[in-house]
């Protein structure tokens, strides 16, 4: 009896509209992508706008090929790029048709997706699409009134369920963004795919040993962006009683950084408000380690990959009760949820935590660790790699 030969290793093109350096969920979810479909032994090459200004041009000195295309920054945000379609149109077509790949994973619906997923279409390729974006993402870099921004959300939406449609699978990491894909798209048969964790790095590996401060700390790890309201996060250190001695660590870049440091020091909080910057992986996961909270404030989380790494590091959570983070909170257990934009309330949530023995505070971030496991990295690559091949489709005739 002969054995089955395995399955033949696939040509991936993942196609990004933001990917690393950018640093952000979405960008941080194509690399882990490309590098789990590397480590599984596919041949990965991603599509991604180039970081500067340039031509098109293919990075190929690393363990996968990155293809950069012509792209311009954007005055409103300090390293979002955007790319013309008819710069990147041709150089689309012609890397298609020289890779041949088995399966093109598109990102977004915007320029990058949206043309390689057209491309893909003309060509018999079959395409998956995964969705990390909320049109109100795009608020605090429109310079226009309210009522414009509304209609460029539902032209967005709009287009997303044109684009997307195509896709022969669809995906976005939580069933409340697949709802929302679903009401305001009408793409229908949207599959919930968590972006998945490595929960494993972020733990206390044996014989490792944390140095903590003599102070407690609350973490905040993203872009320092409008809609992920850190100034509240900031208020409510103000308002904790000064006999808690109650430090915030902020880890990140972005265009409010130094409107935050300018309320610290108005608050008198220079002192106690720490901004970190962008930091590498292993500082990341020691600020997870030694924090004793963490805070996402943010109210337009698809997912919060900072959260899942946060919790993953057995650390009980504050978030606000909005978009995707109630998920990622069991009242009491693990954390809390607070009104978004409530300084007075996540104070006072902020204080009852750190008010509690240290054995209840442990045992709350046990049950933060307990929660990563349905969000497990492998298991979600394992999942893509069979909508890579056809298993399991969501239907979308194209």
């Amino acid at each position: 009896m002969t054995e089955e030969p395995a399955e033949k290793p696939l040509t991936i093109l993942i196609a990004c509209d933001t990917y690393p350096p950018h640093l952000n969920g979405a960008a941080q979810f194509g690399f882990r992508l490309a590098q789990g479909m590397h480590g599984r032994g596919h041949d990965v090459h991603v599509l991604a706008p180039s970081p500067g200004s340039g031509p098109s041009h293919s990075e190929t000195d690393g363990p996968w090929a990155v293809h950069r295309l012509r792209s311009h920054g954007v005055p409103t945000h300090e390293y979002w790029r955007i790319c013309l379609p008819w710069e990147i149109k041709k150089h689309i077509s012609l890397l298609l048709d020289r890779i041949k790949p088995d399966v093109v994973h598109v990102q977004c619906h915007y320029m990058v997706g949206e043309y390689t997923l057209y491309e893909a279409r003309k060509r018999g390729i079959r395409v998956v699409a995964t969705n990390h974006f909320m049109p109100e993402n795009l608020d605090p870099f429109l310079p226009f009134p309210t009522w414009f921004k509304q209609i460029v959300a539902r032209n967005s939406w709009r287009d997303m369920g044109k684009v997307m449609g195509r896709a022969h699978v669809v995906t976005t990491p939580t069933p409340l963004a697949a709802k929302a894909m679903t009401e305001y798209a009408s793409l229908p048969d949207v599959l919930p795919l968590s972006n998945g964790i490595d929960a494993s790095a972020y733990e206390l590996q044996d014989g490792e040993e944390i140095q903590r401060p003599d102070h407690p700390t609350i973490l905040f790890v993203g872009r320092l962006a409008e809609e992920k309201h850190v100034d509240v996060l900031i208020d409510a250190v103000a308002k904790t009683p000064r006999e808690l001695n109650l430090h915030a660590e902020i880890v990140g870049g972005g265009e409010v950084k130094q409107a935050l440091i300018a309320q610290a020091t108005r608050l008198g909080l220079q002192d106690r408000v720490v901004f970190r910057g962008l930091v590498d992986d292993e500082e990341l996961r020691q600020a997870y380690l030694r924090a004793d909270l963490f805070c996402m404030p943010g109210t337009a989380e698809l997912q919060s990959l900072v959260t899942l790494e946060a919790m993953s590091a057995s650390t009980p959570v504050l978030l606000a009760d909005a978009m995707a983070l109630p998920h990622l909170v069991e009242h009491g257990r693990n954390g809390y949820l607070f009104q978004p934009g409530d300084s007075s309330e996540l104070a006072g949530r902020i204080t009852e935590i750190l008010s509690l023995p240290d054995s209840e505070r442990e045992q709350m971030g046990r049950h933060s660790r307990a929660m990563v496991e349905p969000h497990s990295l492998e298991g979600t690559l394992a999942t893509f790699e069979k909508l890579y091949r056809g298993e399991g489709d969501t239907a979308f005739p194209g």
